[in-house]
């Protein structure tokens, strides 16, 4: 009897350990960049202006409508891949650490451990973005917050730009998770807080390729610009994949093709960007799968307008609730790792 318990347990052991090196040696990893909207909880913080987001509101929104926007987007993260959870997901639009928690605990997310990385902005909307990783398949380092002011309009608070520096498979990647000002106000007249935003950013690509040239460097977020604005071409330097540059925008073929991830006045825009850097496309050990990004979405998920547009399903519309996800679509591209 106690033979066949120790097989048993050998026969466990060696079928467990085969499972993990099984696991270890995958090489295909998803990158998701996700624009939430206005993921908010249910409680008021007297030090952001949620109101708007409460049960007393006017939109009066309670814990049922909260959590069906918490199971929804999980549901759609997790069927960007459906053989497994994302190994990466950037988040835009997080009231704070509260909602990410339970974000990961819902039922498609909580059997994967996911980390979190997250610091509060001094946005003036009381939105931040966020870093969600699983915990198998990228150990972190450090992260940083990059602050973005604007000189000639010191009062105007927006969202700081995220760094999260790890390793995958024991190989250095760089994360910048972003959301850019809006256009509020008009494209052309806001494009100068835009600029300033790529400037940040790219001040510090700059230090990481100046210390390496071969980094890698990934780029995600709601840059409220499109592919060809002078934000992402001109100040970050992001082009098309197969030009060769230091940056590459993997969202510039599907632009191409006519698609975006946010409808607007009866035209798609490209606001929401993965940029990578060039060792991502030229580089053998870690690469972008067909160097190219993709945009994901679901009928599920989307609302068919009178022109028969499928365009993302917000939650509400005006003061109206209308039961959607998010007014944008998620974007992601594979990673390949050798």
């Amino acid at each position: 009897m106690k033979i066949r318990i120790g097989l048993l347990v050998l026969v466990i052991f060696v079928f467990g350990s085969c499972n993990s090196v099984k696991r270890t040696l995958k090489n295909e990893y998803t990158v998701v960049s996700y624009n939430v909207e206005n993921l908010f909880d249910t409680v008021d913080d007297p030090k952001i202006p949620d109101e708007e987001f409460l049960p007393a509101s006017e939109k009066k929104w309670d814990n049922e409508r909260y959590q069906q926007k918490l199971n929804d987007l999980a549901r759609v993260i997790s069927e960007v891949n459906l053989k497994e959870l994302p190994e990466i997901v950037g988040l835009v639009e997080v009231e704070n650490r509260t909602v990410l928690d339970d974000l990961i605990r819902t039922a498609a997310l909580k059997d994967q451990e996911y980390a979190i990385v997250h610091e509060e902005s001094p946005d003036y909307r009381g939105i931040d973005v966020a870093l969600i990783y699983r915990k198998d398949a990228f150990q972190e380092i450090m992260h940083e917050t990059l602050p973005v002011i604007f000189p000639d309009d010191p009062q105007f608070k927006t969202r700081d730009i995220l760094q999260v520096t790890g390793k995958i498979r024991n190989k250095t990647v760089h994360i910048f998770v972003n959301h850019w000002p809006s256009r509020i106000g008009g494209e052309d007249k806001t494009e100068p807080k835009r600029v300033l935003a790529a400037s940040v950013l790219k001040q510090r690509v700059d230090l990481i390729l100046a210390s390496d040239p071969k980094a890698r460097i990934i780029i995600m977020g709601d840059m409220n610009d499109e592919p060809a604005n002078k934000s992402l071409k001109e100040t970050l330097g992001a082009q098309s994949p197969g030009s060769g540059a230091e940056l590459v925008n993997l969202m510039i073929p599907d632009k191409t093709a006519g698609l975006g991830t946010y409808f607007y006045s009866g035209n798609w825009n490209m606001l929401d960007n993965l940029v990578v850097s060039g060792e991502m496309i030229a580089g053998k050990r870690v690469s972008v799968e067909n160097q190219k990004g993709y945009i994901y979405h679901s009928d599920w998920m989307v609302f068919t307008n009178k022109n028969g547009d499928k365009t993302p399903n917000r939650s509400y519309v005006g003061n109206k609730y209308v039961n959607g996800v998010s007014d944008h679509f998620p974007v992601y591209f594979k990673m390949i790792v050798k």
